[in-house]
């Protein structure tokens, strides 16, 4: 069972793990001549990477001189992945991507830095599939929806008389098709 499962540890995480830093080096190191200049902004994105997780949505910020903030509501959501490169999974993390109906191709939002990324993962499929079903439930058949009975009884006269009307339809096609074939007309 993942430590993570419940809603309100979601959303008490506010900052990435120590191992993104971690990360971050390591990734500066791939290109030795430019660590420099690298490790720098590396540095400050990790120290001011704050997140938000809320009951509406959630929200990502970082950034000191151009500081960023991206906020997206639950409703929002179209898809949800997860993808990670072999250094991420030797640190056991692994990147959140967040997809939107927004018209780009890429994720919206790149939530980086948790070792509870499924946790994470399934905390924002639940709040997407609430928010699209505030019941929390789908009912897809009359025998799913534990209708009382006389609701039940309702839809019952109400789909008998639908097929009556259909019943009936179908008979003044049948009569009007031997006509038509005769003139031509199909």
């Amino acid at each position: 069972m993942n430590p993570l499962s419940d809603d309100s540890a979601i959303l008490a995480l506010e900052r990435p793990h120590r191992a993104l830093w971690t990360y971050y080096l390591l990734t500066c190191l791939i290109i030795p001549p430019l660590f420099p200049l690298i490790v720098l902004p590396m540095w400050f994105r990790y120290h001011t990477l704050r997140y938000k997780f809320t009951d509406e949505g959630l929200s990502m910020s970082w950034g000191i001189l151009f500081r960023r903030q991206i906020i997206i509501n639950y409703a929002r959501i179209q898809d949800i992945h997860l993808r990670s490169n072999v250094v991420e999974r030797w640190l056991g993390l692994a990147r959140v991507l967040v997809q939107t109906a927004s018209g780009n191709s890429g994720a919206e939002m790149t939530l980086e830095g948790f070792k509870e990324y499924e946790a994470v993962r399934d905390f924002l499929y639940s709040k997407m599939r609430g928010v699209k079903d505030p019941a929390g439930h789908r009912a897809t058949s009359p025998r799913t929806m534990n209708l009382a009975p006389a609701q039940d009884a309702e839809l019952a006269a109400a789909l008998r008389e639908v097929a009556h009307e259909l019943r009936e339809t179908r008979l003044a096609l049948q009569l009007h098709r031997p006509a038509a074939k005769e003139s031509g007309h199909v």
